[in-house]
């Protein structure tokens, strides 16, 4: 991410920020409105936020550059004009959904109800749009949990499933539907929601995926990882096909089919004749996989293939322009139904946690003898010297 001194965020003047941030206003949103808060850590700067949002909503765009951003550091959003005073800054991520921030985070005569140990807090406004409840499964980042009475759809879903990752990723923690809780006496704007709060567990999203325009061939792969884990091997088995069965073309394809007897030959016939022509010419290998066995631990799998639909950020680049190589690395555990809870045991979380240390390791070999970038699990882009 972007920025020379993460510890402390800075305004344009060099102080720092915290002292002349405002508080959370009370109400923001209108009764049509969702409201969720984003808080974060003392590390995390501005930018980093318009960079998390540039790879997930490409209408990203400042209609205010708060002062914690510096003339010219602006990574790539469209620029609005400059925040005066102790004004907060607008990041639009679409014609309905804006961030608002940095404040405080502390409310204006009400407690936020967050985790300890927040810097900044973010004011999230977007339309409100629910469906059904949750369906009775899988809920590993609690989003069900957070909307019981009804989950969000289309671009709250997206914002809300956007959010999550963000607080994963910077070390955050989220207050999810807290429209109409702090409204002022008198002239409730929106029924208040449940106010559920989220802290995502970043040991929870482990998979990586190595973006590159350089194919390694199976053997060459196989010797990278090899390296990093002895038992490393390719995966590429399969089944010899020994044809249609006998006589198929013969049998109608249903009862009453009403194909002639003799076209059904031919067709049967032309297709024979692709078949041979097909295993009897050279082989084209457009993807192959290989697997690290781990015991209790599970199966990490690296899988290569080619891959037209790329992160956003790496979208238009010149090597990127026909699609790339996707490397994806990613951990199959033994317990596939614990793995998906938002608070799995603690056999799963240190299974796990071997598991990750070796998908980055594994992702950081492919990448030093592929080149390109990495992804995350969420599809923002990690620096290499952070694995």
């Amino acid at each position: 991410m972007p920025g020379a001194d993460r510890a402390h965020p800075r305004t344009s003047e060099g102080t720092p920020m915290a002292a002349q941030l405002p508080v959370l206003p009370r109400t923001v949103a209108q009764a049509h409105q969702a409201r969720h808060i984003l808080t974060v850590p003392a590390d995390v700067e501005l930018d980093e936020i318009e960079v998390l949002a540039l790879s997930r909503f490409s209408a990203t765009r400042w209609d205010v550059v708060p002062a914690g951003i510096l003339p010219g550091n602006v990574v790539g959003a469209p620029q609005g004009r400059r925040a005066q005073g102790k004004e907060v800054g607008v990041l639009r991520t679409s014609r309905h959904a804006v961030i608002n921030g940095p404040y405080v985070p502390a409310g204006d005569g009400f407690d936020l109800g967050v985790p300890p140990g927040a810097a900044m807090a973010f004011d999230i406004v977007c339309h409100r749009e629910r469906g059904e409840p949750p369906f009775p499964a899988g809920d590993r980042d609690g989003i069900g949990r957070a909307f019981s009475a009804g989950m969000p759809e289309r671009e709250e879903r997206r914002l809300v499933e956007w959010l999550v990752a963000v607080a994963r990723r910077l070390g955050g923690s989220l207050r999810l539907d807290v429209g109409g809780l702090w409204d002022a006496p008198g002239g409730p704007t929106a029924t208040p929601g449940a106010g559920v709060v989220l802290t995502p567990d970043a040991g929870a999203a482990i998979d990586m995926t190595v973006y590159s325009d350089v194919w390694l061939d199976p053997q060459a792969a196989h010797s990278i990882l090899q390296k990093v884990h002895p038992r490393a091997r390719l995966h590429m088995e399969g089944k010899e096909w020994g044809g249609p069965p006998q006589g198929i073309a013969d049998k109608p394809l249903y009862p009453g089919d009403p194909l002639d007897p003799e076209l059904r030959k031919k067709l049967h016939a032309a297709a024979d004749d692709y078949d041979i022509k097909a295993l009897t010419g050279p082989r084209v290998l457009d993807g192959y996989g290989l697997v690290v066995e781990l015991g209790v631990d599970g199966i990490v799998a690296v899988e290569i293939s080619g891959e037209e639909k790329l992160p956003r950020l790496l979208r238009g680049l010149p090597w990127a322009e026909q699609g790339a190589v996707r490397y994806w690395v990613h951990w199959e555990p033994q317990d596939l139904v614990e793995s998906q809870r938002e608070f799995p045991a603690m056999e799963l979380r240190i299974a796990r946690k071997r598991a990750a240390e070796l998908v980055a390791r594994l992702a950081g070999a492919i990448h030093a003898a592929a080149g390109g970038e990495i992804a995350d699990e969420d599809g923002f882009l990690v620096d290499p010297t952070d694995l």
